[in-house]
């Protein structure tokens, strides 16, 4: 068992969000009307209209709302995928991170921890040029970009609360040679690489098409996969991808409400756990803040997937994966013990949980509004289910919204 009870109310360690685009709070609910032939690509142009429209000051106030929700939830550490660098013709800022220092500064003014993961973009799909509402994430040369993820981790490099990682974006949008020089990079830093990988079919097809394999066996014939790689969806991953997976004993996060949200498929877990796959969670696109849903989809879908029951992890597994995984991923190890989340035990999704099986009934039935109080780095940041400051957060995030009428 994780969970234990504590002065009349249920202790988890903290969890993370390993996988998180925060500026993409802002898309939520309103890209679900039915529309013609939708799918990811759609999506993405209209996610592209989102991210064109923000400056660094709006990217700060977008990132604190969707890090004040995540905290309310019960997360206490997050991975940003961060790839809104530049202005939204190309043009890098006077102070070529201040964008990076947007999303961290929201972080740390929330109070949970942070690991910017500073993208890396150069080609639309495999090599071909990127599309002009793709300017502000691309970089047009490699060594400048290890230089602003040097400068990252010279800055915040005494500050407990923030670790620094590196992420391509994918095989299609980093060609091999960056890769390379990325994941060697990445080892001798020791810090996280996080990269988007086998999501979508078409990306999967597109990679056999180019290199012969499919993205995954494309990182493990190359030696780009290892114990601190996290390879973000994995949803058309194969028998073999899998088996490299648990081979180089990387990591998959798993994104299960953005996933469902984008149609983008599933990553088998059916023997994973058992085989000592290693897994973590991403909240992604914040379509939804619910750390719950997000561990407990890693088995339901696949009870829909396999029409088994109990076929894949149980709550202890799936809330270790949320806590101390999800914190390895991110290059917070061990810090998950110092932090911890507590729980109204009357809240109605927790009514009946006995001790017996407590991780179960946090994990399967858990609902956010049973977070009482949350702690990181010893400063409590929820307290009796409230965040300080929120009316100015959500009247900050509101004025966005009513800025660029979203």
């Amino acid at each position: 068992m994780i969970a234990t009870r504590e002065n009349e109310l249920i202790k988890c360690p903290g969890m993370a969000s390993a996988h998180s685009h925060a500026f993409q709070r802002i898309l939520r609910g309103k890209t679900q009307k039915r529309q013609q032939d939708a799918d990811f690509w759609s999506w993405r142009n209209l996610m592209y209209r989102v991210a064109n429209k923000l400056n660094p000051e709006d990217i700060y106030i977008v990132s604190r709302f969707a890090f004040a929700e995540l905290a309310l939830t019960g997360i206490t550490a997050v991975g940003e995928f961060h790839y809104l660098h530049h202005t939204p013709d190309g043009t890098s800022y006077d102070n070529r991170v201040e964008c990076s220092e947007a999303v961290i500064r929201a972080a740390l003014d929330v109070g949970i921890r942070m690991c910017l993961l500073r993208v890396v973009y150069k080609n639309s799909s495999f090599g071909k040029s990127h599309l002009p509402e793709q300017s502000r994430f691309v970089d047009g040369n490699l060594d400048v970009a290890i230089q602003d993820v040097e400068w990252l981790l010279n800055k915040y490099q005494d500050n407990p609360m923030v670790k620094i990682g590196v992420a391509p974006h994918s095989v299609r949008a980093v060609p091999l040679e960056w890769l390379k020089k990325l994941s060697t990079f990445s080892n001798k830093k020791n810090i996280p690489f996080h990269i988007h990988v086998s999501e979508q079919q078409k990306e999967v097809s597109e990679c056999v098409a180019a290199y012969g394999v499919t993205p995954i066996a494309l990182l493990a014939k190359n030696e780009l996969l290892n114990k601190s790689v996290v390879l973000v969806h994995a949803t058309h991953a194969t028998p073999k991808d899998i088996q490299a997976i648990l081979d180089y004993q990387s990591f998959v996060c798993l994104c299960r409400t953005t996933e469902r949200d984008l149609g983008d498929g599933l990553f088998s877990t059916e023997d994973y756990f058992d085989k000592g796959g290693k897994a973590c969670f991403g909240i992604d696109s914040h379509a939804l803040g619910n750390p719950f849903e997000e561990m407990r989809a890693a088995e339901l879908d696949e009870r829909s997937r396999t029409q088994k029951r109990q076929c894949s992890a149980d709550g202890t597994v799936l809330l270790h994966a949320a806590s101390t995984l999800g914190y390895q991923a991110i290059g917070h190890d061990g810090k998950e013990a110092e932090d911890g989340i507590w729980l109204n035990p009357s809240h109605p999704s927790l009514v009946g949980a006995n001790d017996e099986s407590l991780d179960d009934a946090i994990v399967f039935g858990c609902q956010p509004g049973a977070v009482e109080r949350v702690v990181v780095n010893g400063k409590t940041i929820v307290k009796n289910g409230t965040i300080e400051n929120y009316d100015n957060i959500v009247s900050s995030y509101q004025s966005i919204l009513d800025k660029y009428k979203c």
